[in-house]
């Protein structure tokens, strides 16, 4: 039903890299971030792709890194939807030893040098998306029981000491696991309260925006390099055409060059932008910076010389290209 949305926290910790010199002391924490959110998403790629190619039956709607609209926010890795049931997954892709604690709950992990690092314990987010989207189905009068999991995404992780009271898997495990759950008939959803419900989530679903990475680090603009960077030669200082982006040095065109920079500009410095920061920031004249902003359909409030725009990320039109 729903796969994996575009993670923009990775696209700006990249953005943010590429704009930053190569000695600036921020590097190496972007570095680290930008380490551990790619493994997350491998892990949970390879999660999702377990049910790409199981033959799980037509009454299984899988919906992967699903954020429903709620009192509080969530964001669930994986969820499982039956008639019967619905399971929530956790996905780790941690590598090292790893030893789960219940008091106080923590993760710790020892890396082969003997290094030991401290993590939130999956269980305790386990549980909290669990409560969440239990209320989230209560508030539309859904009673159905909620089993979880935490997955580790790959066999070679070790487990020194398993969590005491919640399930742990490898993702090969997980078809056995949710065949394993009781078919309660009594709490059974009719075919069409199912199809609703599992519509009602995709049109709940908030896909996560992250800070833009200044506000994150507190670093200043001004540390970062403006203009537009060309894809192929990596050289920043494209120049605008008619109807495109040129790069003097190597020669490669870009027509859209324009909708990905501003949205590092999103990413990495503020939510918002005036006409005097985009042609500052893309190197354009005053009107051609009217021009691309409002080709891009951006929300907008204020008037003439006061306006302020800003990007949905939501909207296919910008999507990364």
């Amino acid at each position: 039903m729903k796969d994996r949305d575009i993670s923009l926290k990775l696209e700006g910790l990249i953005a943010a890299q590429q704009r930053l010199d190569s000695g600036h002391s921020l590097q190496p924490v972007l570095a680290a971030k930008r380490g551990s959110a790619e493994a997350g998403i491998r892990g949970e790629e390879r999660v999702a792709q377990v049910f790409r190619n199981h033959p799980f039956s037509s009454e299984h709607h899988n919906f992967h890194d699903l954020s429903p609209a709620w009192r509080e926010k969530f964001q669930i890795d994986t969820f499982a939807l039956t008639p019967w049931f619905a399971t929530v997954l956790e996905v780790k892709n941690i590598g090292g030893s790893l030893e789960f604690k219940d008091n106080p709950p923590q993760l710790i992990r020892t890396r082969e040098d003997g290094h030991k690092d401290g993590y939130e314990s999956p269980v305790v987010q386990l549980e909290r998306n669990r409560c969440l989207i239990s209320d989230w189905l209560q508030s539309r009068h859904i009673h159905l029981p909620i089993y979880g999991a935490v997955v580790l995404a790959y066999p070679k992780q070790i487990v020194a000491v398993p969590p005491a009271n919640t399930k742990l898997l490898f993702p090969n495990l997980i078809p056995s696991f949710l065949k394993s759950i009781p078919q309660q008939h009594g709490n059974k959803l009719d075919h069409e309260a199912f199809n609703h419900l599992s519509l009602d989530l995709l049109k709940s679903h908030q896909p996560f925006i992250p800070k833009p990475i200044c506000e994150t680090y507190s670093v200043p603009f001004s540390d970062f390099r403006a203009r537009v960077r060309c894809k192929v030669c990596g050289r920043f200082g494209m120049i605008k055409l008619p109807r495109t982006w040129h790069c003097p040095p190597c020669g490669a065109n870009e027509h859209l060059a324009h909708i990905r920079t501003l949205r590092e500009w999103f990413l990495i410095f503020q939510t918002s932008i005036t006409n005097k920061e985009c042609r500052e920031f893309l190197g354009v004249d005053i009107h051609t910076a009217k021009r691309i902003l409002l080709s891009m359909n951006l929300q907008s409030e204020g008037t003439f010389r006061d306006r302020r725009y800003f990007m949905d990320f939501n909207c296919k039109q910008l999507s990364q290209k």
